[in-house]
């Protein structure tokens, strides 16, 4: 495959040249998945949310301005994307959480570093996504997009408090679930030994 700077794949993608945009798609693919996936409920729907994703970029590409990152500008369009999903009818009513506005975060969680050197990062992603639906996608807009409280109660209609609860509530859950993860290697490895 020829290789192409970006305002080739851009102005590419503008005039809908098919081989322009299957370049993007396969240079983009893995980053977006693994943003999608960990926003979904399994890699189904993250695969379709990324094809969303994509969909989008291509019928918006000439509102990107040239300002900024263009990487970051299609990370929003997906990003936004996994929202829209979250904020859809079907997963609406699932997610309805209502948390006290004083919540804080005073409360930290830690895991020790060695516990985190032995997992995968293929387990940990399906560690996050094993977490309540609100909590997981406060937990990414906050861990891995930088949003602050105020962005996530903004873009999901909840207080600040309510956001920091659900990033707390995630960090002592996945604490919790990786503990359990080095329990059971070391476990496996003990009785192995026997």
């Amino acid at each position: 495959m020829a290789e192409y700077t970006e305002l080739d794949i851009i102005e590419g993608c503008r005039r809908n040249n098919r081989m322009h945009q299957e370049y993007l798609y396969k240079k983009y693919y893995s980053l977006f998945l693994k943003l999608c996936a960990r926003y979904a409920k399994d890699m189904h729907d993250a695969e379709q949310l990324m094809q969303d994703g994509f969909l989008k970029i291509f019928n918006h590409i000439n509102d990107y301005s040239g300002k900024g990152s263009f990487e970051g500008w299609m990370r929003r369009i997906v990003v936004n994307t996994c929202l829209d999903y979250l904020k859809s009818k079907y997963l609406k009513n699932a997610m309805q959480l209502h948390f006290p506005n004083e919540i804080g975060e005073s409360a930290t969680f830690s895991v020790e570093n060695n516990a985190l050197d032995k997992i995968a990062m293929k387990d940990l992603l399906g560690i996050i996504q094993t977490l309540p639906p609100m909590s997981r996608t406060v937990f990414n807009l906050f861990v891995f997009e930088g949003y602050t409280h105020k962005e996530i109660g903004a873009l999901l209609d909840m207080s600040e408090g309510t956001s920091q609860w659900h990033v707390n509530n995630a960090r002592k859950n996945l604490q919790q679930k990786i503990k359990a993860n080095q329990f059971t290697e070391i476990k496996c490895y003990e009785q192995k030994r026997i």
